[in-house]
């Protein structure tokens, strides 16, 4: 089975029900449904919903019939559309391939639960909403999710989003602050110093309570000194604070081992014959990834997939960042894509149609699109065009 997939929410395929939402699906030429299993909160604006409009998930929920011994501390929490019926199970006895996209460690329902296995700053500040890939107990609950859904049901694979360190600007709901952030801010403000992020890179031979004194310090200094960095000076300090500091050097690379060992006791875990990829980042372009703990070859290697976010304006942006991405993997593991055929990316279908063939130009023979619950009609019509033309 080949990856030609549609992203998609269970209650927007349980409000259409999934026969219908699947014969949509073939006749748009697609062949496999990726469809949230695990997913934080939002607030969603869906044109075509039949049962109103604006839709708001529950936090931090999963979306299949989850197995408590499986877990241990961390256990999942069952979104309760699944007393009204099992998406997932109906989707794996459809006629399409069944990929669940699984948002790992994202989770301010689960923070708030935990707040022993939330990241925290160089205060001590906990965010809720990311559970730390150091913490045992968030990293035994992301392996059972991975390895639950994929003994349970029948599924071709799965993908793994959040598998790190959310960026700092990437977190929580209505976020507020009175003064402007910068990029130097904000690397700084989004790294993590909780006992198990010290813990294990003092065992790497990282000085992490230096570095995390410090970088409370140059933050407390700054907050108080009245400047504001102007967006490309702010940039620029960043890029010499990570030149001139082995520690921070050191630490970040520390944290990319983190990730990379998880994602590889997820594989371990998941059965053997589904697929494992992982969505590695939310920074555009793709090669920001490393700051969230996403070492894009070793990730690949270890995986297998890596299914990259192409969310860019046009096919000339989409095919830099491929160049890009593909030198850095250089020849690892199997990439796929993902486009957005709608505002704010590919806002035209002449630049949707060009960023597919500029992947497919590019070898990248798996894509998907997202989302179904999203997206207008005539978009969504946008992708059998696409379908069509690829053949």
């Amino acid at each position: 089975m080949s990856y030609k997939a549609i992203y998609t929410y269970a209650w927007d395929l349980q409000e259409a029900g999934v026969p219908a939402a699947v014969d949509e699906f073939r006749r748009l030429g697609l062949d496999t449904v990726t469809v949230a299993g695990s997913y934080h909160a939002g607030k969603f604006l869906r044109p075509r919903g039949t049962r109103g409009k604006v839709y708001f998930p529950e936090d931090g929920t999963v979306y299949f019939h989850a197995d408590p011994a499986r877990y241990g501390t961390i256990q999942p929490l069952a979104n309760s559309l699944l007393a009204e019926g099992d998406v997932l199970g109906e989707l794996t006895r459809s006629d399409m391939a069944t990929n669940v996209w699984l948002v790992l460690l994202h989770n301010t329902r689960l923070g708030m639960a935990h707040p022993e296995s939330v990241v925290r700053n160089a205060f001590g500040d906990p965010y809720f909403y990311n559970l730390c890939p150091s913490a045992p107990d968030a990293r035994a609950y992301a392996v059972a999710l991975a390895s639950d859904v994929t003994e349970r049901y029948p599924v071709s694979g799965i993908s793994l989003e959040a598998p790190g360190w959310t960026p700092y600007a990437h977190g929580f709901h209505h976020e507020f602050a009175l003064l402007k952030s910068n990029a130097w801010l904000e690397n700084l403000l989004g790294l993590c110093f909780c006992e198990h992020c010290l813990a294990s890179a003092e065992r790497a031979g990282i000085d992490a309570r230096r570095l995390k004194a410090q970088i409370a310090s140059d933050i407390e200094a700054y907050l108080e000194s009245g400047i504001d960095y102007p967006a490309d000076m702010a940039e620029a300090f960043w890029r010499a604070d990570l030149a001139g500091d082995f520690e921070l050097q050191s630490f970040l690379d520390f944290r990319c081992g983190v990730v990379t060992s998880l994602v590889g006791e997820i594989r371990d875990a998941v059965r053997a014959d589904a697929t494992v990829s992982v969505i590695p980042s939310v920074a555009r372009p793709t090669a920001g990834a490393w700051y969230e703990g996403s070492d894009l070859p070793a990730l690949a290697q270890t995986a297998g997939i890596i299914e990259a976010c192409f969310y860019e304006a046009s096919a000339e942006r989409v095919s830099a960042d491929l160049f890009d991405l593909q030198r850095r993997l250089r020849g690892a593991g199997k990439l796929r894509g993902i486009l957005r055929p709608s505002y704010p990316d590919l806002a035209s279908k002449t630049e949707f149609l060009g960023a597919v063939q500029a992947l497919r130009n590019g070898g990248v023979e798996e894509v998907a699109f997202y989302n179904w619950g999203f997206l207008p009609q005539d978009n969504l019509a946008w992708i059998g065009d696409a379908m069509r033309e690829l053949g």
